[in-house]
């Protein structure tokens, strides 16, 4: 679309872009390293003693040092040898939201309902271990770097603090998810936990992005932390849940882990993490009151086996086994226990609550690591697993399975069942060698009683774009009768291979490969919704509007009845000028009782494009009613106010997002609009600033910046002119880069 309303700048016809619209779019390790083998660990339970739970997003348990992996660990490989290691620990999902809801409610998947990254939430008042720990008295906070875990998604519950402020991510042009480093994190968790202790440790528009004159690019935006209270007591015992997320794709670790590992970058990453956590630790070991400390990863990586890229689509054990150490820290004791048992995420609530002296709930499968005898127990510990995201993303068959003992079954069109003794590769399928046991392990699963998954919840526009790295989010696809030989993952893998391909591609600069490679996906897959949505949305980006309406279209007319597909498609037709089109296509969509936030949202950008004012603010206004914690229909409710002129107003909403959001670049671009029309051009220039800082790619903010500095200083112009022509999207800022190059030239 044409955003109206730009500012003249009082020379030479040069104009301010006013912010846009905010759219959005789309092993078993040896026991070599450090735990040695010691008699047992003394783990007994300390009443009012600190629990800090670490959860490493994506590692694998063979990465660490200490499970004989190739990534110097030297903090854990400590931690491990002061309590105890779990050779044997699995996950119950391999996707981080329900990985980690099991872990916080003891619970599996189908117990707690949370079955992927997006359209679930935890139910309110379900019992977790920071809801539980804090009715005994505990104060609790959570530190999380990555936007699967926002508070939107009910994990928040029982916390004094939920920090998930991730910072602006570059998603539109390169898929990836935000996210903030272990040396941002752990920080935070460490001047929380001295706060504690009484000390100090040692230590651009409406609302689709940020584009500027044409059409603007989607982008993604974070939100502050959903709960901050004062701080409780310093007497009280804490429980500090600390999520790092560094090993996720993509693997950029920093400096010296970069080149010491160039050319295994993941491991790195696994190196980074282990350094950033040191110093907490021996904050711990510096403590007067001891701290159990757990450590594990919601899931592992695939790196390339059994043909998949990263995670999310199998459950093999490169992806489902997990490390898990437990140590009680502070007086550090050289302990190294390595247990062999089987130990499992849901075992973790109960371990917490049996180290604090409390009961465990009687509804928890899991049962405590404390008692030595449990570390040692020979009972089978059956341990259910699911990877659904194929399913309910790609429309492929669901995938469930159980670990008993040390065999392994996976229930698919095409079963599954390993010796994990003796196939801890996985490289030998035996379903089918020995029927008996093969129907022992399927009535095992069976009895769980484990249902597939429902219907999902809408995900708000901003959390709908943030969780589209890599495909993590393509809309509801129906669960079908019966899935096929045809449906079967393995089969498809090379599918999702290709769609991954394709994201590199994109975020490369490569947009034809991207092209070719989605187009390639629907040929052999007509009805994977994930590659029309990528496709149109990498023609959109390279100024294919028309084809992008095509790509959508042809969806359509193939049976995909995706709603986030049908409303992207009303969007792209708003932004070809086809308004009335995409109004009709978008209205009967947000009249759903379950509304789709990415449609209503996409449908008042519609109204307001068509000048229909009135009926773009209630739609905002019910989005912000949807989704008060998201700050893009605040921010669109300030560019409305901002095109009637009615600034006090606009002021009032851009600051409310930047409340609600103290990084929203767009906001900031907004708060710079405004003071320009009041006359304050120092105002307006600090804004734009402070938003260019915040995203270096909102064009519209540097624009404005650049275009109002070479009113009166040309030299201090330059620089944000030359960037500018540099870096801002030919296909969507084409009126812009002429001014700017007109201004440069003169």
């Amino acid at each position: 679309m044409q955003p109206s309303g730009r500012e003249d700048t009082g020379r030479g016809g040069s104009r301010t872009a006013p912010t846009s619209w905010v759219r959005v779019f789309l092993f078993i390790a040896t026991a070599a390293g450090c735990a040695r083998a010691a008699p047992q660990a003394d783990l007994h339970p300390i009443p009012l003693q600190n629990i800090l739970l670490v959860t490493i997003d994506t590692l694998r348990a063979d990465a660490l040092g200490c499970y004989g992996g190739p990534a110097a660990t030297p903090a854990l490989d400590r931690l491990a040898r002061e309590g105890v290691r779990f050779d044997f620990a699995h996950a119950h999902a391999v996707v981080t939201l329900p990985s980690h809801a099991s872990i916080l409610t003891g619970r599996y998947p189908f117990e707690h309902g949370l079955r992927d990254n997006s359209g679930y939430r935890l139910p309110a008042g379900f019992r977790t271990a920071a809801t539980v720990l804090k009715q005994g008295g505990y104060a609790t906070a959570a530190f999380v770097a990555g936007f699967p875990l926002h508070s939107r998604f009910g994990l928040n519950q029982g916390f004094d603090v939920y920090d998930d402020r991730f910072g602006d991510t570059r998603a539109p042009a390169d898929f990836d998810m935000p996210e903030r480093p272990a040396t941002a994190v752990v920080p935070l968790a460490r001047a929380w936990i001295a706060e504690q202790s009484g000390g100090m440790a040692g230590m651009g528009g409406m609302g689709r992005t940020g584009g500027t004159v044409e059409h603007p690019a989607p982008s993604t935006r974070d939100t502050a932390p959903s709960t901050q209270h004062a701080a409780p007591s310093t007497r009280s015992p804490w429980f500090v849940w600390l999520h790092l997320f560094d090993p996720h794709t993509p693997y950029r670790p920093p400096p010296p882990f970069d080149a010491t590992y160039a050319s295994r970058p993941y491991y790195g990453e696994v190196a980074a993490v282990d350094a950033a956590l040191a110093p907490l630790l021996d904050d711990l070991r510096a403590s007067t009151r001891p701290t159990l400390v757990i450590v594990t990863a919601d899931h592992g990586e695939a790196l390339g086996d059994h043909g998949e890229q990263s995670h999310g689509l199998f459950a093999y054990e490169s992806t489902l086994r997990v490390p898990l150490i437990v140590a009680q820290v502070a007086p550090s004791r050289l302990q190294g226990e390595v247990s062999n048992v089987s130990a499992r995420h849901v075992d973790i609530l109960p371990t917490i609550l049996d180290a604090v002296g409390q009961p465990s709930l009687s509804e928890l499968p899991g049962r405590s690591l404390l008692p030595a005898a449990e570390r040692a127990a020979r009972t089978p510990r059956p341990s259910y697993f699911e990877a659904m995201s194929g399913m309910l993303n790609r429309g492929w068959a669901p995938l469930s399975g159980i670990v008993l003992d040390r065999e392994k079954f996976i229930d698919l069109p095409i079963p599954e069942r390993y010796d994990l003794a003796t196939d801890p590769a996985e490289a030998t399928n035996l379903a089918g060698r020995t029927p008996a046991q093969d129907r022992t392990l399927a009535a095992s699963l069976g009895a769980f009683k484990a249902p597939v998954p429902g219907q999902r919840t809408a995900e708000s526009p901003d959390a709908a774009a943030r969780l589209r790295s890599l495909g993590y989010l393509s809309g509801s696809t129906p669960a079908k009768a019966r899935y096929t030989a045809e449906d079967d993952p393995k089969r498809l893998v090379e599918l999702d291979r290709t769609i991954h391909d394709a994201v590199v591609a994109f975020g490369a600069g490569r947009p034809a490969d991207a092209v070719r490679l989605y187009r390639g996906v629907i040929e052999r897959r007509p009805d994977m919704a994930i590659a029309y949505r990528h496709l149109a949305f990498v023609e959109a980006r390279r100024g294919n509007v028309a084809a992008a309406i095509d790509v959508l279209q042809q969806a359509i007319a193939k049976g995909i009845t995706d709603v986030r597909l049908i409303a992207q498609l009303g969007e792209t037709l708003v932004d070809a000028g086809r308004l009335e089109q995409g109004i009709q296509l978008l209205e009967p969509l947000v009249r759903q009782p379950n509304v789709d936030l990415e449609a209503l949202n996409a449908l008042g950008i519609a109204y307001a494009s068509a000048r229909r004012h009135d009926d773009a603010r209630r739609v905002f206004e019910r989005v912000l009613t949807v989704d008060p914690g998201s700050p893009v229909p605040l921010e669109n409710l300030g560019m409305l106010a901002l095109e009637r002129g009615d600034l006090a107003t606009a002021r009032t909403r851009f600051e409310e997002a930047i409340a609600v959001d103290p990084r929203s670049s767009r906001a900031y671009a907004g708060v710079g609009l405004v003071a320009l029309r009041q006359g304050s051009r120092a105002a307006a220039i600090e804004a734009w600033t402070r938003a260019g800082q915040l995203e270096p790619r909102n064009f519209d903010a540097l624009y404005n910046l650049a275009v109002t500095l070479a009113r009166d200083d040309r030299a201090a112009a330059r620089p944000y002119l030359e960037q500018f022509l540099k870096s801002a999207p030919p296909a969507h800022y084409a009126k812009a880069r002429e001014e700017v190059a007109r201004l440069l030239n003169r």
